[in-house]
């Protein structure tokens, strides 16, 4: 739960940048590997997770809810840190 927490946290800060030029983004990590990267874009209030697999594909997936993007990320990090 704390993991999802920060995540929220994280995701939080960066709707706190509005009124930034540059559109806010941010990394997440397990033990050195970028598993996604988040975008927020604060004229249409949405996040973009764009996130990387193995062979350094990429998905790019949109939401407008803080919410669900942060259970996206929490789910890509646990996937990462608990293979199947």
């Amino acid at each position: 739960m704390s993991q999802l927490l920060s995540i929220i946290q994280r995701l939080q800060s960066m709707q706190k940048t509005e009124g930034n030029e540059e559109v806010p983004q941010r990394l997440f990590e397990v033990n050195g590997k970028t598993l996604c990267q988040v975008k927020y874009f604060p004229v249409t209030k949405t996040f973009e997770v764009e996130e990387y697999d193995k062979d350094s594909n990429k998905q790019k997936y949109q939401f407008d809810d803080i919410d669900i993007t942060a259970i996206e990320i929490f789910d890509i990090v646990q996937e990462e840190k608990n293979p199947s």
